[in-house]
């Protein structure tokens, strides 16, 4: 691990333990480190603090101004090409091309720029979210400050409805309930009192969010009250340190490593070809000018020049068909991230479940479903006026649409014992035509120690050690099935009077268990499993813990042999994570570092990763991953981090959009390799040509409007269709594999370039300096249909025109321009540029050369494929 990498680690660590050691402090220990009491902080205490501390404020991502973001659209190494073609193509006196790549470079600009200034719509709203009031106490008066003036020492108040305004140790509570789920992925409420069960020991495989003692900035009190004193304000604080993280640039993903690649080959091979051809026709012909002139035409044409408006129009395509299947683009580039993606991280919750508890089980104390059990959880759930969780709203679904089948008798509320932090029961009395109930439910720990007898098939027996072991067992085996587990118990005729307490909670008799779940998406399994046909491993990185992780897992075909904790995940180097990271499937526990630290660790082995998520928690992954997915429901913040944004939640949504990324990508790869080969095999064929020819082999302004042409038709390449077996596996940049194919396809376009050569000199007799424009154009029009002609061949793996057809836009500007080659040379314009007419018996020879191209090139494709086990 590098000193940096430490550092930071160190760092994190050192807040955590911080927090952890405030948490462990008795009430007194933690007000005197404060330096604080009670009665509150004075305000002179209180200026000093905010001038010492800064206000209470999170980092935000201010919006780029337009201007900036219009200038970012032209820092593309593409654009830096094109805009050196223009200057040449001026300087060479071929104004119109000029124009036109002037046009090309501002319309590509143009689309980044559109989709960059969109997505500032969608900037953070944290720092709205955070100038809001809180009820804080200061020199023993009570009263609302702004949050960002709330300073470490401050005694704050907590009720229902409250945003907790910074990390802070609870004083004193009354059935507080906090939904921190913004922060640990925990679907459900976490209840918060002022005891810790491991007060003064010291810290081992905890961390601060563990604490049940501590409230943290960002989450929200669900229900009761609550005391506090601040901690940690602003950066200091845990959703701090995700905002900062989130906020924070995206780092080079890996479209954009395969841009500046594939850019970098291509100058390279321009930097090596263009100076031979200079030398090989200035030494040939002795026209140095000419020359010079001729090999600026040749950098022309050996650069894809298109290319920046191919992309762009790619990505802009995509971005609108996704748009369709409820998928928001924010970032152009991440359309193609999203088809070379081969791992997947998400939540868990509401992302592969449905993030809704229900009751799957009610059953009797022998683990049989009870009717009697879901009655009696019913009118204890429905009856109670105190906060309902979850799990009673569960029970109340359930049982009302389930209602005739369950039975009951009508009851009237007589008393009511509210639930609270020492009991953790929550106890219901209520009268029926026949009897006087007293009905508990709560953790089946705390309601065995209220318990004395259990009712099994209608008969009351004692609780003997027997039964109470076999009841733990079945608790446990229902946890594992990823289940919270309640028990209800029941006394009948407690009191005449209709008055109630605590000590009556005793010698109860136990009805039996309720099970519920936050159960799988049935779409997930479908969408799991079609990702992972589609190569894209699926990991799981939650908050939540591992038992209910581990069953969901299981439940929607994610396999899972290991599962590392956060704590786990701590004691790791980067070593020991690299080796585990590829076979882990599931990582439970984690904080948000972890999950960022997991993504990064995986980018390292070279995979292409997304992550998917909507909680704060989840921002800095999102910001991390080479494609960030959220919704439109998640917080702003998280948002802001993310480059995708879906309009539902859901699995199939995103495997539309990897398909979609596949389609985006492999149409940009057609267009690469078809003009660079053939480029090259231009190239390669004028190096031959020029040796021995006593003239240039084309004027550089004819080599121009032949490559304007060609690349113009190829503006349809977007809208082509790609083979689904195409679409089976992630699409990564390969500038190895551009070599390769280049180097193999390039030399067959060179053979029948040579063919065409000889058919000019040996058959038309084009071999002095004055036929040379018959020569000219025999090339050029052989030259233009061969090369727009040839992309039904390498666009697909199949047999052209029979297994596999291109799209109309495709076939439609492959006619035009072979129209365009055979009408130019007899035309005004073919004049203009030096070209003339062809004689009749031309054609025949012309059709040969290019039929025999188009079957040389599908056998040497059938071989390459054999030998490579790919094609684009």
């Amino acid at each position: 691990m590098t000193n940096k990498k430490k550092h930071i680690y160190v760092e994190k660590k050192s807040k955590n333990s911080e927090l952890v050691r405030l948490g462990r402090l008795s009430n007194d220990g933690v007000l005197a480190e404060l330096s604080t009491n009670l009665e509150g902080l004075t305000h002179v205490q209180a200026e000093k603090r905010l001038e010492k501390y800064g206000l209470n404020e999170v980092a935000t991502q201010k919006p780029t101004p337009w201007y900036r973001l219009l200038l970012q659209g032209f820092n593309d190494p593409f654009i830096y090409v094109l805009g050196l073609l223009m200057v040449v193509s001026a300087f060479t006196k071929d104004y119109d091309a000029s124009i036109i790549m002037g046009l090309m470079i501002l319309f590509s600009a143009g689309l980044h720029f559109f989709q960059e200034y969109r997505s500032q719509k969608a900037s953070l709203a944290l720092k709205e979210l955070i100038e809001t009031t809180c009820s804080v106490t200061r020199e023993g008066i009570t009263k609302e400050i702004p949050i960002d003036e709330v300073v470490p020492g401050d005694i704050v108040n907590l009720s229902t409805g409250d945003m907790t305004p910074a990390d802070a140790r609870l004083l004193w509570t009354k059935d507080l309930f906090v939904n921190q789920s913004s922060l640990t992925g925990e679907s459900l409420p976490v209840e918060k009192y002022v005891a810790n069960e491991s007060e003064g020991e010291e810290p081992k495989n905890v961390t601060a969010l563990d604490f049940e003692n501590l409230a943290f900035m960002g989450t929200d009190v669900l229900s009761g009250q609550g005391k506090a004193l601040v901690l940690k304000t602003g950066q200091s604080t845990f959703f701090g340190d995700i905002a900062s993280q989130s906020t924070t640039s995206r780092g080079e993903t890996s479209f954009d490593r395969g841009v500046k690649n594939v850019s970098k080959v291509l100058l390279r091979f321009m930097g090596v070809m263009v100076p031979i051809v200079f030398l090989v026709n200035g030494i040939s012909k002795g026209d140095w000018a000419g020359a010079f002139f001729f090999s600026i035409a040749i950098a022309v044409g050996l650069t894809p020049e298109m290319l920046p408006m191919i992309v762009t129009s790619n990505l802009a395509k995509g971005a609108i068909t996704m748009s369709r299947k409820k998928v928001i683009v924010k970032e152009l580039n991440a359309i193609q991230n999203l088809g070379a993606m081969d791992v997947l991280c998400t939540d868990k919750t509401g992302t592969i479940t449905e993030d809704k508890v229900v009751l799957v089980q009610h059953l009797d104390p022998l683990g049989n479903e009870s009717e009697d059990v879901l009655a009696l959880t019913y009118m204890n759930a429905y009856y109670q006026t105190g906060w309902k969780n979850v799990m009673d709203h569960a029970v109340i679904e359930f049982v009302e649409e389930n209602r005739s089948e369950i039975p009951f008798e009508p009851a009237e509320k007589i008393d009511e014992i509210p639930f609270d932090f020492s009991r953790r029961r929550l106890t219901v009395a209520v009268k029926t035509p026949s009897r006087q109930l007293m009905i508990t439910k709560g953790a089946a720990e705390e309601m065995l120690t209220v318990c004395s007898h259990v009712e099994i098939a209608g008969e009351v027996m004692p609780l003997t050690d027997e039964l109470r072991q076999n009841m733990i067992t079945l608790s446990t085996k229902l946890n594992k099935q990823g289940m919270r587990v309640l028990i209800v118990a029941y006394k009948e005729d407690v009191h005449d009077t209709a008055i109630y307490s605590v000590n009556d909670e005793n010698n109860m008799i136990i009805s039996g268990f309720m099970g519920f779940l936050d159960p799988p998406k049935q779409s997930s399994i479908t969408a799991i499993k079609s990702l992972q046909e589609h190569g894209v491993n699926v990991k799981v990185l939650t908050g939540d813990n591992e038992i209910v992780a581990q069953k969901i897992c299981k439940d929607v075909g994610i396999d899972v042999d290991r599962v590392i904790l956060g704590t786990e995940l701590d004691e790791m180097t980067e070593d020991e994570l690299g080796a585990v990271v590829e076979e882990v499937n599931l990582f439970a526990k984690l904080n948000p570092s972890q999950k960022s630290r997991i993504l990064k660790s995986l980018q390292q082995k070279g995979h292409t990763v997304g992550f998917m998520g909507d909680g704060i928690n989840d921002a800095p992954a999102l910001r991390a991953a080479d494609v960030g997915i959220s919704v439109d429901n998640a917080a702003d913040i998280t948002k802001e981090a993310s480059s995708i944004i879906l309009l539902e939640k859901s699995l199939t949504v995103l495997e539309d959009g990897v398909i979609e990324g596949r389609i985006v990508f492999g149409n940009m790869m057609k267009y690469i390799k078809m003009t660079v080969s053939s480029n090259f095999g231009n190239v390669f064929s004028v190096l031959i040509a020029s040796a021995f020819l006593p003239f240039l082999p084309m004027l550089s302004i004819q080599l121009l409007v032949q490559n304007l042409i060609y690349d113009i038709a190829q503006l349809t390449i977007p809208w082509d269709r790609m083979d689904e077996e195409d679409l089976l596996l992630p699409t990564k940049w390969a500038t190895s594999e551009l070599l390769k194919f280049t180097f193999a396809i390039g030399p067959i376009s060179s053979i029948f370039d040579i063919l065409t050569f000889m058919l000019m000199w040996f058959v038309f007799k084009a071999n002095t300096p004055q036929d040379a424009a018959l020569f000219h154009t025999g090339w050029f029009v052989i030259g233009l249909i061969t090369q727009t002609v040839v992309v039904h061949v390498i666009r697909t793996k199949k047999i052209p025109f029979i297994q596999s057809r291109a799209s109309i836009g495709v076939t439609l500007s492959t006619i035009i321009v072979v129209i365009a080659a055979i009408l130019i040379p007899g035309s005004r314009f073919g004049t203009y540029i030096d070209l003339v007419g062809l004689p009749s018996n031309y054609w025949i020879w012309a059709f040969v050369i290019i039929v025999g191209y188009i079957v040389l090139m599908q056998i040497v494709k059938r071989i390459y494929i054999k030998v490579n086990k790919q094609w684009l």
